[in-house]
């Protein structure tokens, strides 16, 4: 399993830059103490869900009865949807309702760092299904410990960058935010099409001889 693929496409799902806007409304009315609690439980959620996709996800697909390669052409369709969102420098998975609800839960002085921050801004089915699909690519245990390494790693990013929110909203503005967006979206949407070609030839063989030829 080449092991930078994982991080790169989790940097390219995760994308906290892009979720800085998102940061910044949801965090306006915070004092300093609270701004900076958001953060820590947002990495600490963002780790959490990479960290347990990465050790149990199979297992759960193991449950319901589905096969590693039908997964992994939907988790590569679900990839290649985010990616064309990405791609229009749109949020995927979030809904102007999302924006009120975080409102009220504001003025309800809640915490909003793991829904809707962590949950679907960051992390979503998205980033499950990649740490699915990559976690069956393990060979060793020590691979397996490596993921869930990388969710640490995304973890650390996503704190330093929320951290950074207010000078990176400055110097990139709206515009730079956007481009970001796009330029990640164009890595995933690679990545996405490798995921389907994969399961596509394990769910029908044939193929395989035809791209041989």
């Amino acid at each position: 399993m080449d092991l930078l693929k994982p991080l790169i496409a989790l940097l390219a799902i995760v994308n906290p830059i892009g979720v800085v806007p998102f940061f910044i409304h949801f965090t306006q009315a915070f004092n300093r103490d609270q701004r900076q609690r958001t953060i820590r439980i947002s990495a600490f959620a963002t780790f959490c869900v990479i960290a347990i996709s990465a050790v149990a996800g199979l297992k759960v697909i193991e449950f319901f009865g589905i096969s590693l390669a039908s997964f992994q052409v939907g988790g590569g369709t679900l990839l290649l949807i985010s990616s064309l969102a990405m791609l229009n420098a749109e949020q995927a998975d979030t809904k102007p309702s999302d924006l009120n609800e975080g409102d009220q839960k504001v003025d309800a002085g809640a915490s909003i760092a793991v829904v809707p921050l962590t949950i679907p801004l960051l992390t979503g089915p998205a980033t499950i299904s990649t740490m699915v699909i990559y976690a069956d690519k393990t060979r060793h245990l020590w691979e397996l410990g490596v993921l869930v390494a990388y969710g640490v790693v995304i973890a650390l990013v996503v704190f330093l960058v929320f951290s950074a929110s207010g000078r990176i909203a400055k110097v990139l503005g709206r515009t730079g935010i956007n481009i970001m967006t796009r330029l990640m979206g164009l890595i995933l949407a690679a990545m996405a099409v490798e995921l389907l070609a994969d399961g596509l030839v394990k769910l029908f063989p044939v193929l395989a001889s035809h791209v041989a030829r």
